[in-house]
């Protein structure tokens, strides 16, 4: 037990790095100069509680919790890589305009470019056991370069002692974004989800790691208070809004006493806590890409290597454009910390819910709709000011979680008519499709109704048995015969002597449920059922315009090269071809697409 409480406890310092972003350095010296010691602790401890709680809540003993990060990597992944985006561009515009910028002007570009590299670079080298143990380091060297910038930081009076509270109608406004946003934060981090999993994977305990680190970074906020509070406020930055920020007081006092000892411990303070937060967040966006690309049943990912597509470098690359266009436009920090209050906050109180046992409810577009409209009414209010726009904000947010957090409340509301009915009565039953003919003699036909591709054909004596019934074995020779039709229309340029792909059928089933007579007009469907990145499953079902439905069945195909036969991902030339056919389950579904040009239908 002691053992695991100590291998626990080692988890402390990367998560309160981790955690400890441009956010939590810049705005715990900004809120301090601003509103207070009060202040500050109005803005530290729901943020040290909210981390604390992610990880009480999420390390209960008995959640499973290799099975929730599963079930939620690829519905919120969104909200994942929303928040990563946010994350990571607070974090640079932060230690650009209000550290190194102040400091070096300019040429601080290369610097924070570099450092941005360098910390990338450990993110995608070393696992996340060895990023803890990198942290643990940074952390002692963080410490002493601290402790070195508040002995050499002189005492400025500038502004005058920061008083218990100075609160006005923003920080009234601020209160309850406060709460909901750093309550819920953790939960939008998939940085932290990826070190709940790995303790519990390592035998550790979540819930001593969270509240062990939770106590520290409450005590790294405490230390920019403090460096705050001995800078002084100095003359505050005035941002394009015309508001004043103390974000940069820190930089600004130790650039008015040019000392180079105090200038390199600031340096190193920033530098660890931005690289600690940029590292992690390679680590853990690049887990989340690949184990989601890993069970993709996407066709597209035929086209595009699954590590690029699963690579932060995109995340990094939009969220650098971000920061450097927050600092042209000369904003403050907290435009850029709106979306944790607002735009994100829908998203993660259904996942918190769906964490705590409820079913999922989750609408992704909805919640993102509403969380902007909330993020307007926020930016509106804060702008007045107006505490009530400001206060009301989040909770508008809220409210595409509202069915949710009514199951986690008990509150259940009426079911559904849709769950109310069975699902075997809720399947799409089809139906015969009738064929018009130019000729009332034509044997045969064939085209697209829909997704469905269809064969009309009418049996002779030679598709008999000896008693008139059409012999078994020819359903499934018609249903060869109508897939055969389906490829050439989707693929009419397709040569068996050029090909670099052979497509092999890996299994046929056929439910046989009743027959069909000579002359008796017959119906065969197929339509594509299912996909993976290397199998497609073709559905049929054959229908008579006397007895109705004959049979149903389906078939997976697969895909070889045609020299080793080895498996391939499904070819390009498929995923063309068939695209307007995927099914509506496919996110490359095309529902209601009518037949390509030149593609006959019905009756041709």
């Amino acid at each position: 037990m002691h053992s695991q409480f100590i291998r626990s406890a080692t988890w402390a310092p990367t998560i309160a790095l981790s955690w400890f972003w441009g956010l939590g350095f810049f705005y715990a010296i900004h809120v301090t100069l601003s509103y207070g010691w009060l202040g500050f602790l109005a803005f530290a401890l729901p943020n040290a509680t909210g981390l604390g709680l992610f990880g009480w809540l999420l390390g209960a003993p008995r959640r499973k919790l290799d099975a929730i990060v599963a079930a939620v990597q690829g519905p919120y992944a969104l909200l994942f890589l929303g928040a990563q985006f946010f994350a990571v561009a607070i974090t640079i515009f932060g230690f650009a305009a209000y550290a190194w910028l102040p400091l070096f002007g300019h040429d601080a570009a290369v610097g924070v470019i570099a450092l941005v590299l360098i910390a990338c670079s450990i993110g995608h080298a070393v696992p996340l056991r060895g990023i803890r143990i990198i942290h643990g380091v940074a952390l002692v060297l963080g410490l002493s370069a601290s402790a070195t910038l508040f002995a050499g930081l002189p005492v400025h009076q500038v502004g005058g002692e920061v008083p218990l509270h100075a609160f006005d109608e923003r920080f009234y406004g601020l209160i309850v974004p406060s709460l909901v946003g750093f309550l819920l934060g953790p939960w939008m981090d998939i940085q932290q989800w990826q070190r709940a999993a790995e303790i519990r994977r390592t035998g550790g305990s979540v819930r001593v790691a969270y509240v062990a680190g939770a106590a520290l970074f409450l005590g790294l906020l405490t230390i920019n208070a403090l460096l705050a509070a001995r800078a002084g406020l100095g003359a505050p930055v005035i941002s394009s809004d015309g508001l004043p920020g103390a974000y940069a007081a820190v930089a600004h006092a130790i650039g008015r006493e040019s000392l180079t000892g105090v200038t390199a411990a600031f340096v190193v303070w920033t530098a660890i806590a931005a690289a600690t937060t940029i590292d992690s967040f390679y680590s853990a966006t690049r887990w989340l890409g690949t184990s989601i690309t890993a069970r993709s049943n996407s066709p597209l990912l035929a086209f595009v290597p699954a590590g690029l597509v699963a690579s932060p470098v995109w995340i990094l690359g939009a969220a650098l454009a971000a920061a450097a266009a927050a600092i042209w436009a000369n904003l403050s920090l907290l435009y850029l910390m709106v979306p944790f209050a607002t735009l994100l906050v829908g998203a993660a109180a259904c996942l918190v819910c769906e964490t705590l046992g409820a079913a999922r409810r989750y609408d992704s577009v909805l919640n993102a709709m509403i969380g902007a409209t909330a993020s307007l009414i926020f930016v509106t209010g804060y702008l007045a000011p107006s505490w009530a726009l400001l206060a009301i904000a989040p909770l508008i947010g809220l409210i595409g979680a509202l069915p949710m957090i009514a199951q986690v409340l008990g509150w259940r509301g009426s079911q559904p008519v849709g769950e109310l009915i069975p699902s075997a009565e809720r399947a799409p039953r089809a139906a015969p499709v009738p064929v018009a003919l130019d000729r009332t003699d034509t044997v045969a036909s064939h085209g697209f109704d829909g997704h469905w591709f269809v064969l009309r054909l009418i049996p002779t004596y030679d598709d008999t048995n000896s008693v008139g019934n059409v012999y078994f074995a020819n359903y499934v020779r018609w249903v060869g015969k109508a897939r055969e039709l389906f490829f050439n229309i989707c693929m009419p340029n397709f040569d068996l002597k050029s090909t670099d792909f052979y497509i092999l059928t890996k299994s046929f089933h056929h439910d046989f449920r009743r027959e069909a007579m000579e002359f008796e007009p017959v119906t065969i469907r197929i339509s594509i059922a299912s996909h993976n990145r290397k199998f497609v499953t073709l559905a049929h079902e054959i229908h008579s315009e006397v007895n109705g439905l004959l049979g149903r069945g389906e078939q997976s195909l697969m895909f070889v090269d045609t020299v080793h036969y080895r498996p391939l991902d499904i070819p390009r030339t498929i995923v063309e071809g068939f695209l307007p056919y995927w099914p509506k389950s496919s996110p490359h579904g095309a529902d209601g697409k009518s037949s390509p040009a030149g593609v006959a239908p019905l009756g041709a």
